[in-house]
């Protein structure tokens, strides 16, 4: 896990070193600088997570000095892959699973790929042919960004390591665009800052001749799977693909552990690795480093659950307690940093994966992309009533769990307003099935995506194309801003292809959501939390806030001339009356809280991006 930056033709070494150095937060322990003919600069910022040795150091060259890589990230299954290059007559000098991917990439060129279970970005320059070949992962869990700048071709792992080759910085066009649909730009090349793209996700792409040409390698859709009929078979295969991609994500020359929430998607990950090594079938016997993020006296704080979840496993846990006041003074650094804009703040999830790194874990295995995966949100319910149509006892289950979902202690069953509810959805549903209206997806023409159900359909489109990019983005920097790489067994490319051709009722019914985890994992779990239907989230309590410990700030924040002359805000001064009324508590809505955060954020970052910017390239 690491920091790269290339430029094609090569850059003078201090002004690439100055930009490098901008990413030394994702890899703070070692960094690797070459030119090569000065047709390329290759750079690297290392974080030592296999083969921490000086054997693991990039840019890392061929034995035939053909050959350099960059690469940020893992490669989970490289061993298995290192053993049939061997068998194909490949020597190898490191236990890094840098070294496996060159040579994979060596024996079966751009299909390498196609053979990784992990996470990437990387660029191997090719010093005959004078190409680069760049991939970034399926699901795009490792960041990659690129720009042609005055003829030269930039690439980086963050934006702010392009910002030293550009004569200034300006909000791209569709700026505004973005800012009113934080969900919809991460999986899109759209960058906030004019001239940057995202590389995207699920792509490799070659530069030569002064031109980048991308290709689709990996859609979901081409790689379904058949499944089990019988439901109890389903979740046997799902509980061996779970426990063997927490098995690969276990393989580390570092401490590991995770980062605890207490729901259900973080638990499952922790019990299912204390199941591994308690059964001698884990690559690491220190683990058992879990970290609980703490809100005291506010309706966010699952703690309580996750001490369940500890005490069950017979392990301990750190708890943060999340104190805005402690970290506040940096939150515009933070947000130079995080450099994109989200619905809350960042500061509770940096200041949690800061305690992992404090506490000397480099490496945690986590529970994201379940949720979207399988249908752990309230709106799923929704879309799924539409597959169980024809099903009444189907159709009232599906009801009750949304109706649940909303309030726990909701029992009764209310006839009147599920009627209402299942009416209102159904007629909608029906309109756009009549006006020939499809889910929206890119990928809705697919020939595969009309074999989808309409559950499975929206949660496509929510893993792969809004909700879950997003996710990612936010914690591979929540992540690497403390040094700390973020593992995902739920996001096994096996395992969501097979989830993908579950029907429905795989992911929901009998009274929950997520239903085939519970039922893969409810066997190394305390029922209270495998059989609990509340759903938190981890965000910040931005209403608490507001109203207390950072009252003044924000009134501070919102009177000031600067805020209210910024370009960056829709309409300051209709902020400044809600977010008053908020810190006056003439109102208490969290939603409403929260929205106020989201139009605020785009005046802290512009300080925090642009302004520090021109005041660097001042100095400079």
């Amino acid at each position: 896990m690491c920091g790269i930056l290339g430029t094609i033709p090569a850059s003078d070494h201090e002004v690439f070193k100055h930009a490098l150095n901008t990413l030394t937060h994702r890899g703070p322990d070692s960094y690797g600088i070459e030119n090569i003919s000065d047709e390329v600069s290759l750079g690297h910022r290392r974080l030592s997570i296999l083969d921490i040795s000086a054997n693991g150091h990039q840019p890392m060259f061929h034995e035939s000095k053909r050959y350099a890589v960059i690469f940020n990230g893992e490669i989970y299954n490289f061993l298995e892959i290192q053993q049939e290059l061997q068998a194909l007559g490949h020597n190898f000098r490191s236990t890094s699973d840098t070294e496996v991917l060159l040579k994979a990439y060596i024996q079966w060129g751009e299909d390498c790929v196609l053979k990784f279970n992990g996470m990437w970005a990387l660029a191997i320059w090719d010093a005959e042919t004078k190409k680069l070949f760049m991939s970034r992962d399926r699901y795009g869990k490792k960041p990659l960004f690129y720009a042609h700048i005055d003829g030269k071709f930039v690439f980086a792992s963050e934006m702010k390591a392009i910002f030293p080759f550009m004569e200034k910085l300006e909000v791209s066009e569709d700026f505004h665009w973005m800012k009113k649909n934080i969900f919809f730009y991460e999986s899109t090349e759209k960058c906030l800052i004019k001239d940057i793209k995202r590389f995207p996700a699920g792509h490799n792409g070659h530069y030569e001749n002064g031109e980048l040409k991308l290709y689709r390698y990996w859609n979901t859709l081409d790689h379904l799977v058949e499944v089990p009929k019988r439901y109890e078979e389903q979740v046997e295969r799902f509980r061996e693909l779970f426990m063997d991609s927490c098995k690969l994500r276990m393989r580390s020359d570092v401490t590991i552990g995770t980062a605890l929430s207490g729901g259900l998607d973080s638990s499952a990950t922790i019990a299912a690795m204390a199941n591994l090594a308690r059964n001698n079938k884990s690559y690491s016997d220190d683990w058992q480093h879990a970290f609980v993020a703490s809100f005291p006296g506010t309706p966010l704080d699952e703690s309580h659950y996750a001490k369940m979840v500890t005490d069950h496993l017979g392990i301990g846990a750190t708890f943060v307690d999340i104190d805005p006041l402690k970290h506040w003074d940096n939150l515009e650094h933070y947000f130079y940093l995080f450099e994109d804009l989200y619905i809350t703040s960042p500061l509770p999830m940096i200041m949690l994966y800061g305690a992992v790194k404090e506490n000397g874990t480099t490496v945690t295995l986590d529970g994201h992309g379940a949720d979207e995966l399988l249908s752990g949100y309230q709106q799923g319910a929704l879309e799924s009533l539409w597959d169980a149509r024809f099903n009444p006892k189907n159709t009232k289950d599906i009801l009750n769990i949304y109706q649940g979902s909303i309030n726990e202690d909701t029992v009764q069953y209310n006839r009147v307003g599920n009627l209402k509810l299942y009416t209102n959805y159904m007629m909608r549903k029906m309109g756009k099935k009549i006006l020939g209206k499809k889910m929206p997806s890119v990928d809705n023409s697919h020939r595969n995506f009309g074999k989808l159900d309409n559950l499975s359909q929206y949660l496509y489109s929510m893993f792969h194309e809004n909700i879950l990019p997003t996710l990612l983005r936010n914690y591979d920097r929540y992540a690497m801003i403390n040094g700390v790489e973020i593992r995902m067994p739920f996001m096994d490319h096996r395992i969501v292809s097979f989830v993908n051709s579950l029907p429905y009722s795989s992911k929901i019914g009998n009274g929950y959501t997520k239903r085939i985890v519970r039922d893969a994992l409810d066997p190394y779990l305390p029922k209270e939390v495998t059989w609990r239907k509340s759903k938190i989230g981890f965000s910040s309590p931005i209403v608490d806030w507001m109203q207390n410990d950072l009252s003044e700030w924000f009134l501070d924040v919102v009177n000031s001339n600067d805020f209210l002359q910024s370009n960056l805000v829709t309409d300051p001064n209709q902020l400044r009356s809600k977010i008053t009324a908020i810190v006056k508590k003439e109102n208490h809505n969290f939603t409403e809280a929260q929205k106020c955060w989201s139009d605020l954020s785009p005046y802290i970052w512009g300080n925090a991006v642009l302004k520090r910017n021109a005041v660097n390239m001042q100095a400079g």
